[in-house]
């Protein structure tokens, strides 16, 4: 009997196991389906680079000899949904099972196990840790830390090891890696491409079903196959992975990518494979031309965090990505969709995500995110903005980044203290201060930097929950030492802060 093979548009591998499984008179299965590009308000270019990539996939696979049926976003016939498209080419091939590889969102695994076909999932292994490994690593731990995770793969990995010691006698180079950035015209850019015939018709579809959406679309110039994707790796490894540990964690107004590689797009796409990647990586600082600390850097993001979060999402189960376990209700202001600010750090990064559909980590983290679990916000709102609005954003990765690391929602799973800082980490770190109309040396005041403030009312309003954790203790001690009426200032202007943003109010 026919069988179904589904291949999602994060599951761009010809080595996917559900294509593995595949036998002749099988029949594989892609679609584009309004459920997927609107459950969210997907950026305009993040849906452009699914749907393109989709559509160079599926030509490969045609070439290579597969049945396939293909359904496009605007075909007549359409089902909507990923379970309606497999119903209806189930009817059509009189299919009695459907293959698949188990999809990175409990939303679309619920979708395929509670639907009316038999659907097997298949456990996807284009990652360096199964699930059922991670499981066993993260069973009895009172606390789950990506450092301890990090180095059982770099044993596993063999992946700069010296026998079993780490290469160069540390595990982790990121004290190497916090150094502000300085300007220069001669820093490289991440590869771009020009679109093709393919992605210039997906572009005017886009354009056309979805251009109010928050983004720009164009200019459109991301890879979309997995030959532009290796492309993209050689010329990270040549130009810019030298400097990228050191200015890994910097943030220039004029310089929106620095040294980040921007592989992550197509690695959580399945046009690039993680252990592929630090292969190659490795390679380059074996040969010289690399520095340890910016080597390991890149090297820990895929094999320590980008595994560890998947663990992480899937361990914790479906409800993961609405905890609020601090109980912030406050929605999502104005601002992070273009609404006016006075804060330049946070009008340069909405403004960046706006138009490249990117930011990189320090930017989510320490501005965007920062602001939001300063200023209370829900963070079922702010997952939504992140999964929306970013083109790398799939749920697998981005709800642990998110919710935990960035929101503090999960309580402490991933990170073990939130990360928040005042305006001095973000002056330390970058160039937006400079020319601000808020004084980030400020702490009160009509010209104060919001965040200062907020960031002493955050601590003030959860002091029950982290004045006693060890790594916050001096950050008490300070507010504690802080006379009374001065604590009083900072804490009214940081309510009359969070009043504007409750009235849209610019801040």
């Amino acid at each position: 009997m026919v069988r179904l093979i589904l291949v999602l548009g994060d599951q761009l591998s010809h080595d996917l196991t559900a294509l593995r499984a595949a036998e002749p008179g099988d029949v594989v299965v892609m679609a584009e389906v309004a459920d997927e590009a609107g459950y969210v308000q997907h950026h305009p270019k993040k849906i452009a680079l699914v749907f393109s990539a989709m559509r160079h996939f599926a030509e490969e696979l045609r070439e290579a000899g597969r049945d396939l049926l293909y359904t496009r976003s605007d075909d007549p016939g359409n089902a909507g949904s990923i379970m309606s498209e497999l119903i209806r080419r189930a009817e059509e091939t009189g299919a009695g099972e459907v293959i698949a590889t188990r999809p990175g969102e409990w939303r679309l695994i619920a979708a395929l196990e509670d639907g009316p076909l038999k659907v097997t999932l298949l456990p996807d292994d284009r990652f360096v840790c199964s699930l059922e490994e991670f499981d066993a690593w993260a069973e009895g731990r009172k606390e789950l830390r990506m450092e301890w995770f990090y180095r059982e793969m770099r044993r596993k990995t063999g992946l700069m090891m010296d026998g079993d010691k780490p290469a160069g006698g540390k595990w982790n180079y990121d004290h190497d890696n916090r150094k502000r950035a300085e300007p220069d015209m001669f820093r490289a850019k991440p590869m771009q491409f020009t679109p093709d015939d393919i992605t210039q018709e997906v572009l005017d579809v886009v354009e056309a079903r979805f251009g109010d959406n928050f983004g720009e679309l164009h200019p459109f110039w991301f890879g979309v196959t997995r030959r532009q994707a290796l492309r993209a790796l050689d010329h990270f490894v040549k130009y810019s992975l030298p400097g990228f540990g050191d200015v890994q964690d910097a943030m220039l107004r004029d310089d929106r990518f620095l040294n980040h590689s921007l592989l992550s797009i197509y690695l959580n796409l399945g046009l690039l494979g993680p252990l592929e990647v630090c292969e190659r990586v490795e390679k380059a600082w074996q040969a010289g031309g690399v520095p340890i600390n910016a080597a390991e850097g890149f090297i820990r993001q895929i094999i320590g965090w980008r595994e560890f979060v998947r663990g992480v999402y899937f361990r914790e189960g479906p409800d993961y990505a609405q905890r609020n376990a601090l109980n912030h209700q406050r929605k999502l202001p104005a601002l992070y969709w273009g609404g006016e600010t006075n804060m330049a750090c946070l009008r340069a990064a909405v403004d960046q995500t706006r138009e490249e559909a990117y930011a990189h980590h320090i930017q989510r983290l320490m501005v965007t995110g920062n602001f939001a679990l300063l200023a209370g916000v829900n963070p079922a709102e702010v997952h939504e903005w992140y999964l929306a609005v970013y083109a790398d954003a799939f749920e697998w990765v981005e709800a642990p980044n998110t919710v935990g690391m960035s929101q503090f929602a999960d309580g402490g799973v991933v990170g073990s203290k939130p990360y928040v800082s005042s305006g001095n980490y973000i002056n330390k770190m970058s160039d937006y201060c400079v020319g601000c109309s808020h004084d980030v040396k400020a702490r009160t005041g009509p010209k104060a930097c919001p965040f200062n403030p907020l960031y002493w009312h955050f601590l003030n309003r959860h002091r029950d929950r982290f004045a006693k954790n060890p790594r916050m203790a001096n950050i008490y001690r300070t507010w504690e030492r802080m006379k009374a009426v001065e604590q009083s200032r900072i804490l009214k202007e940081a309510e009359a802060i969070l009043d504007r943003l409750s009235t849209e109010e610019v801040v």
